[in-house]
């Protein structure tokens, strides 16, 4: 049950999250918001570990495991929050539709994880030919959409990596450790990185600025990033990877009814294909239980 409630909560947030991150840049730039919302959520976090007076561990495979949700907290956020310049809100969580693919094939190959089973490259293929519908659509936006698509795609590439390496290293730490550690590695590299790109303080933060900032900040980071190192721990990568499969929808109606952004019939029809990939990825196998996975030794 805990891990269902997890598993929906993660969903929830990962759909509001891309217009949170928009809203946030706007105005102040993405540096200062990237880096504000990481302050907020490192500051959160040491409360949250005082409170419950627990320690982070320093063996190697702790250090490891920091470094590599840091690649996820710095690498894949920096760059979706530079991407969120170019393209709408919703499409930045369509691209991370991509995550299953890449997390399975990083995972058949790395942790041998044995999902790659014939209705699951279906699947796959299915939700990228609805990807694919709606990037044509995102490219007639222009260069800077393209610019920001490529953007969005690296973040997702780093996403997976770091899940599959966390699950590779697999120290058994908690999740709130494994926040705190990645935190801890990710915020000095943000503040060097605006210091020296940015450096300047926004002579003026609207109230949408600050309300999203502190959103992304105190729940989608604090909370958000707890619960997804949480299912990491207690699932496959493949499996917490299809949260990124069933969040385009929300975000995509989200920006749309909130932030006016297009929602065109190549939209809906892309939509329609990533929800029919989901279903048979989640449903296909169970009907078919004697179907086994494609073996990597086959000659």
């Amino acid at each position: 049950m805990r891990i269902t409630l997890a598993y929906i909560s993660v969903v929830l947030l990962w759909a509001t999250t891309p217009l949170a991150i928009k809203w946030s840049g706007e105005g102040p730039g993405f540096l200062f918001a990237v880096t504000s919302r990481m302050a907020i959520g490192a500051t959160c976090i040491l409360l949250t570990l005082a409170v419950l007076r627990r320690s982070l561990a320093w063996h190697r495979k702790a250090w490891l495991t920091y470094l590599a949700a840091a690649l996820q907290i710095y690498g894949s956020m920096i760059a979706v929050y530079w991407s969120a310049q170019f393209i709408p809100s919703g499409w930045i969580s369509v691209i991370f539709g991509l995550a299953p693919l890449m997390t399975a094939l990083m995972a058949s190959l790395l942790l041998k994880e044995r999902y790659l089973s014939l209705s699951k490259l279906c699947a796959y293929s299915l939700g990228v030919c609805g990807l694919y519908i709606m990037f044509g659509s995102a490219l007639r936006l222009g260069e800077s959409a393209a610019l920001g698509i490529a953007g969005v795609f690296v973040s997702t590439l780093l996403h997976s990596g770091s899940a599959v390496w966390i699950k590779r290293i697999n120290a058994g730490l908690p999740a709130l450790a494994q926040v705190a550690g990645g935190l801890g590695l990710a915020l000095p590299a943000y503040l060097i990185t605006w210091t020296l790109i940015d450096g300047q303080w926004p002579t003026t933060l609207s109230t949408v600025n600050i309300a999203a900032i502190a959103y992304l900040g105190m729940i989608a980071t604090t909370i958000g990033f707890s619960l997804y190192y949480y299912l990491l721990t207690h699932l496959s990568a493949t499996r917490v990877a299809l949260i990124s499969l069933m969040t385009p929808v929300m975000a995509l109606m989200l920006g749309h009814l909130v932030n006016h952004e297009p929602l065109t019939q190549d939209t809906l029809t892309g939509t329609a294909l990533i929800l029919s990939a989901l279903l048979m990825h989640e449903v296909f196998d169970r009907f078919n239980p004697t179907l086994k996975p494609i073996s990597k030794n086959k000659s």
